[in-house]
């Protein structure tokens, strides 16, 4: 199927705060019954809200979490988050959302985001800071 007959996977970056914090934004904001996709930057700092909730959901593997190494998602962790992007992405998540550990390139990240191949399969959304 191809991604204009099937629609744009909306995308939202969440930086800011801690990661305890970000998660349980991302949390609050997930579509409900919908399969969503949460790609965490970084280390968990012992709160296990998706966690529990990709546990927990109905039917299983309604929100699909994955967690990539801490480094810059524009600079060196590019080639990471592209294939994690591009191997999310074959399962067509509803909503897909990236909570950032440091957000000091969003908006490098946004652009990449945004340009081919990714402007096929995502529709950005405005981002989720949260205070510091």
């Amino acid at each position: 199927m191809t991604p204009a007959v099937r629609g744009l996977t909306p995308l939202t970056l969440v930086s800011g705060a801690r990661a305890s914090e970000r998660e349980a934004a991302i949390a609050q904001a997930l579509p409900p019954r919908q399969a969503n996709a949460v790609i965490l930057e970084g280390l968990a700092d012992g709160n296990a809200i998706l966690a529990d909730l990709a546990e927990h959901t109905c039917p299983p593997a309604s929100l699909q979490l994955l967690r990539i190494a801490p480094g810059c998602l524009c600079c060196s962790g590019n080639l990471v988050l592209r294939v994690t992007l591009n191997r999310l992405l074959r399962h067509r998540p509803a909503h897909l959302f990236i909570s950032l550990a440091d957000a000091t390139h969003i908006e490098q990240l946004r652009s990449a985001l945004a340009a081919s191949p990714y402007d096929a399969w995502l529709a950005l959304q405005p981002d989720l800071i949260l205070a510091p």
